[in-house]
């Protein structure tokens, strides 16, 4: 008879094996699917991309600058939404809601929120501003990506300041500092680091967010800054080059996933980097 010794040895054995090839499996796609965008991209990159505007069809010009600068739009107004939201909302659940049945409502919610497809809350973005204003627009576009950052900075926010030691916040409270004082010059000073890898993960995640702009910002094959009508984006013109008969925009669809994949990248590095320097008191 095998004893329960030997058993979990076996068992053990089995998951690491198990968990060894899944992981084997993972990297190669992901290296396949980085090494066809890199080979595919470069050989779609091309100056006029950042200067001229999206060819109409039919011709072999190149160019996306309405949609870079489309983009840059997006995120930056996404950023102006969630980040306030995001911080102020983390902020409330670690210092003011501790462990009450309010604040673990919210965080649960927040966690859903996390795991919600994109192209439900474009969806609802789609309900509550496209549908009543008659028409796409880019502030939509921008409220459906903040939508999505929000609940990656409530939970980054949340859990580096409580991992912030509560003797630095009766310090500041003895010396008779009012809970805002502590909570911007101390709890958010020792959290910065953590704080803002949370928000560059946000930010990196609705880089390449498509279902959500399809419903909202749509697009605009012409230059436009006008975030209350369709502006272009990248995803968007990602998706409807790669499914374009036309060789000069599937080559711009591969340049602008290539740009987009390596701007995710270097926003992911970054986030690590800081992650790095964590360093909060106890």
């Amino acid at each position: 008879m095998i004893s329960i010794y030997a058993r979990r040895r076996s068992i053990d054995a089995t998951s690491k094996i198990l968990m060894g090839a899944a992981t084997v499996i993972g990297v190669f796609f992901l290296f396949w699917i980085l090494w066809t965008t890199l080979r595919f991209g470069v050989a779609g990159m091309h100056w006029d991309l950042f200067i001229k505007d999206t060819p109409p069809p039919g011709t072999d010009s190149f160019g996306l600058r309405n949609a870079f600068v489309g983009s840059l739009i997006l995120l930056s107004i996404s950023l102006l939404i969630g980040v306030p939201v995001g911080l102020m909302g983390g902020t409330w659940l670690a210092e003011y809601g501790f462990r009450s049945r309010t604040a673990n409502v919210v965080r649960f919610i927040n966690d859903i929120m996390l795991s919600a497809p994109s192209i439900e809350i474009g969806l609802f973005v789609y309900a509550v501003m496209v549908d009543p204003m008659g028409h796409f627009s880019g502030l939509s576009g921008s409220v459906a990506l903040a939508v999505l950052m929000i609940p990656i900075i409530v939970r980054t926010t949340d859990e580096m300041l409580s991992l912030v030691g509560s003797d630095m916040r009766e310090a500041a409270i003895a010396l008779g500092a009012p809970t805002w004082v502590v909570i911007t010059k101390v709890t958010w000073k020792a959290a910065r680091a953590g704080i803002l890898t949370g928000i560059l993960i946000g930010l990196a995640r609705i880089t390449g967010e498509t279902a959500p702009l399809l419903f909202t910002a749509l697009n605009n094959q012409f230059f436009s800054k006008d975030i209350f009508h369709p502006i272009a984006n990248i995803p968007v013109v990602i998706f409807q080059f790669a499914l374009s008969p036309y060789s000069n925009w599937q080559q711009m669809a591969w340049a602008a996933a290539f740009i987009t994949v390596l701007f995710v990248l270097v926003l992911s590095l970054v986030a690590r980097w800081f992650l790095g320097k964590v360093q909060v008191p106890k």
